[in-house]
């Protein structure tokens, strides 16, 4: 027995040694001995060296992104993974602090059971969102419309059909990762979604659109005034859309425009006339134009109605605004301004032009504060007006057309106007450069019978009385206004060249009603050019300034040849 005790007492007082000392490693604040954390040792670190060496060894895990078919392999960091090394080893200082006595006294003899920590993390889920819609981008795509479109060989509109659009739902994978941060594999749901318009519902607007290009006949009520649309010209007027048929409006009023110069007769103030060396006054008349805001409502419903072969615009009496009680006494006028220009090297046919305009603006009486129009001076450029065949400038070429020159006497007449200090109310230049209207580069005025005019505004207080002298002979053209004289001096400056573009080559074009080997130009090659001519106006009320801008295309010379057999 006393052998056994003595034994016995032994064996306790070195397990009590080992326990306090246990103890005493524990309270240190190092982790038992046996832990690691995601792979890494820890056991025997403190919480500081335990980060450490977490920080070296750790790297994110690869995350494999599967949506629509594709597959994408990233690291979870670029997915807004981030590693929580903190609470990973508290994790194990927490397994540390709860062992119980055995464990401590195995730890401390060497004899400790290995545990092994995960890894914790936290998953930012915004940036999860934002990498996987950058990620999925490809996938997306949106949904497209039906439309129709117009085939050009068939001359009719077609149907564009529809297709769905898909989606990677990235929000649900996003939050399911933050949710579950050990995720390595996420499958995004993609899903589809109809377009707006569908075939089924463009095609009809299809149909109709096609049932709306046919022939429209235009009448101006109350005359014999008819013009014509053609089945492509109504087509031009309407887009077929998604939505149904739409109205190209800017077009639609170009079209009423159009008709109401061609089909209308505008009122004729009173105005003067030379009978030898005097002025003799001519009655005003009444006319008869479309009513434009009732006709522009009937076309419009024309337009839309694959019923409807034909519009009626109606009219409305115009009156004049100067009577012949009201012309202004010539002998009380005063020269306020005039313009020249020259027509040297024209052909019969131009002279013939500018001797009918000239006699048509002379005698016109401007009243006061209302626009000078060119076109209403002039008239119809039509043969019956005294109008005959000359070149003139269309589609980009000089060709062939009615009332070649009648821009010599716009051009001279703007040139007198302008001189007279009149505010610009519409002006448009030539398409080239113009040798008749040299050396006054720019100082021109191009006009077009219908919509395109030159306008000015009577701004001086009392009536306007535009006279023309023409002397063919000399090939030159003066265009006087006379009036009661403004108070003001104007000043126009030459023109400032801004800018010169090169002409491009020659064109040579074969024309089949020559005789082969002839040959002529038609065309002659002009330098295209940027510039601007300012105008300084000085009165009571001081000094103002203006400009008219000038830009000219650069012109190719083209001959035609008669093609060899």
């Amino acid at each position: 027995m006393k052998r056994s005790w003595v034994v016995g007492l032994s064996s306790a007082v070195v397990l009590g040694g080992a326990l306090a000392l246990g103890v005493a490693v524990g309270d240190r604040g190092h982790l038992a001995p046996g832990l690691s954390v995601a792979g890494v040792e820890v056991g025997g670190l403190t919480r500081e060296e335990a980060l450490a060496a977490l920080t070296e060894k750790t790297t994110p895990p690869q995350v494999t992104v599967e949506a629509g078919g594709r597959t994408w392999t990233v690291g979870a960091d670029m997915l807004g993974w981030r590693a929580d090394k903190g609470a990973s080893v508290d994790a194990a200082l927490k397994a540390t602090a709860e062992r119980g006595f055995v464990e401590r006294v195995r730890g401390f003899i060497g004899q400790a059971s290995e545990r092994n920590f995960p890894l914790a993390a936290r998953v930012d889920a915004e940036q999860a969102k934002k990498a996987l819609s950058t990620l999925t981008q490809s996938v997306n795509t949106p949904p497209r419309d039906a439309t129709a479109v117009f085939d050009k060989a068939t001359l009719r509109y077609v149907l564009r059909p529809d297709a769905p659009g898909r989606r990677a739902r990235v929000e649900e994978a996003a939050n399911a990762l933050a949710a579950d941060p050990s995720l390595t594999t996420l499958t995004l749901p993609v899903t589809t979604w109809k377009a707006r318009y569908t075939a089924e519902t463009v095609r009809a607007h299809v149909e109709r659109g096609n049932r709306l290009m046919r022939p429209l006949t235009v009448r101006l009520a109350g005359t014999d005034e008819v013009a014509e649309l053609t089945a492509l010209q109504v087509a031009n007027l309407y887009w077929v859309r998604g939505e149904g048929i739409v109205l190209d409006e800017p077009v639609v009023s170009a079209v009423l425009k159009r008709f109401a110069a061609e089909m209308g007769r505008p009122a004729r103030n009173a105005r003067y006339a030379a009978r030898g060396n005097s002025l003799v006054g001519v009655a005003e008349a009444a006319g008869y134009v479309v009513d434009r805001k009732a006709a522009l409502a009937a076309l419009r419903k024309a337009i839309a109605d694959p019923a409807a072969r034909a519009v009626v615009f109606p009219g409305k009496v115009s009156r004049p605004t100067l009577t012949l009680a009201e012309l202004p006494d010539p002998k009380e006028m005063e020269l306020i301004a005039s313009g020249r220009s020259t027509y040297y090297g024209s052909d019969w046919a131009r002279r013939a032009n500018i001797a009918a305009a000239a006699a048509k603006i002379s005698g016109v009486v401007v009243p006061a504060g209302e626009n000078f129009s060119f076109l209403d001076a002039l008239g119809r450029i039509t043969p019956g007006n005294g109008f005959v065949g000359g070149l003139i400038i269309s589609g980009g070429r000089t060709v062939d057309g009615l009332g070649g020159g009648v821009c010599q006497v716009s051009t001279t007449a703007f040139r007198a106007l302008y001189a007279a200090g009149l505010p610009v109310v519409e002006r448009h230049g030539h398409s080239y450069r113009v040798r008749y209207y040299e050396p006054q580069v720019g100082f021109e005025a191009a006009v077009y019978d219908p919509g395109v005019d030159l306008k000015l505004r009577n701004d001086t207080g009392a009536p306007l009385y535009l006279m023309a002298v023409n002397d063919d002979a000399r090939s030159t053209l003066e265009v006087q206004v006379w009036g009661k004289l403004p108070g003001r001096t104007v000043t126009v400056s030459p023109a400032v060249i801004s800018s010169r573009t090169p002409h491009p080559p020659a064109e040579y074009v074969a024309n089949s009603s020559m005789r082969p080997g002839a040959s002529r130009q038609v065309d002659w090659a002009q330098d295209g050019y940027k510039l601007s001519i300012t105008r300084t106006i000085k009165d009571a009320q001081g000094v103002r300034r203006d400009t008219v801008k000038t830009v000219y295309k650069p012109w190719r010379a083209v001959y035609e040849y008669g093609p060899r057999n």
